[in-house]
């Protein structure tokens, strides 16, 4: 019988994916979880606690009325007018229901500014077409009722089932080059660290603006090869050196305001450890 810590029911829209899937591990065996997938796998079909969900075809409103949550937990992907027409709908659900959201952003809301590392309360503003979506639903979601939103901006999120690391794995064993940006500052984090911050979220249910990066900050050029050693042996590794700017550029998102326990905390040597588990 699962010992349930809590009332809420939670619903991972997006759990078959990296981050989704991580989150939905480590809340489980603590609350009423449910979550959405879109390709079919046997795992999902056979759990009850599944329901089937393509963003680009069915109506989100089908899901919330069926699993009727008090924490709505977003990892979607895929076409972002069909997910601003979801969030939309969310949104709408949220502001009838006793719900709150948890709306996974990105530092990419910050890219383009460059000259500083970002805090949680800076303006948003982006030169690509990924981090203008985030701004869109940022903006539209923090329109609703100030507890019933915790927006979680992450950086680069690594760990060791992490799509990144499966294709840097790829390129060494195709002999293939590695992109690697030297001017770009960053901080990073990983799966497992972002789904203990987001469960102390949910607990002490905590709302606002989180930036959930390492407390530190690292040049992706000097990182990736620091993650390629930490993976293989092999001599004769390619690089691909890309020059977006001839100075450094931060694309990074560090807590000010809302701090988390130090045991939550994460640093850069800390993920790069954290890859081998």
């Amino acid at each position: 019988m699962k010992q349930y810590e809590s009332k809420h029911r939670i619903l991972i829209l997006g759990a078959s994916g990296f981050i989704g899937n991580a989150l939905y591990k480590e809340l489980y065996a603590y609350f009423n979880t449910f979550g959405t997938y879109r390709i079919a796998k046997k795992a999902f079909e056979d759990n009850q606690h599944f329901f089937h969900y393509d963003v680009e075809k069915d109506d989100v409103y089908e899901v919330l009325e069926a699993v009727r949550p008090s924490v709505i937990i977003s990892c979607l992907r895929g076409d972002f007018h069909a997910q601003t027409i979801a969030h939309q709908h969310i949104s709408e659900y949220i502001s009838s229901h006793n719900c709150k959201i948890i709306f996974l952003s990105s530092a990419n809301v910050f890219d383009a500014y460059s000259k500083f590392p970002s805090y949680e309360f800076d303006k948003t503003l982006s030169g690509s077409t990924y981090g203008h979506f985030k701004i869109k639903i940022e903006n539209m979601l923090l329109r609703l009722p100030k507890k019933k939103v915790a927006i979680v901006r992450l950086p680069m999120v690594l760990g060791a089932q992490s799509p990144r690391l499966k294709e840097l794995k790829q390129h060494l064993e195709e002999k293939t080059a590695i992109e690697i940006f030297p001017n770009v500052i960053m901080n990073v984090t990983t799966d497992s660290k972002v789904t203990q911050q987001i469960h102390y979220i949910i607990n002490r249910n905590k709302y606002g603006i989180y930036h959930l990066g390492s407390i530190d900050l690292v040049h992706h050029d000097e990182y990736f090869k620091d993650i390629i050693k930490s993976i293989t042996h092999k001599n004769g590794v390619i690089y691909k050196h890309v020059y977006t700017t001839n100075e450094d550029r931060y694309l990074a998102v560090l807590p000010k305001y809302n701090k988390l326990p130090k045991h939550l905390e994460i640093t850069s040597s800390e993920v790069l450890n954290d890859l081998h588990k």
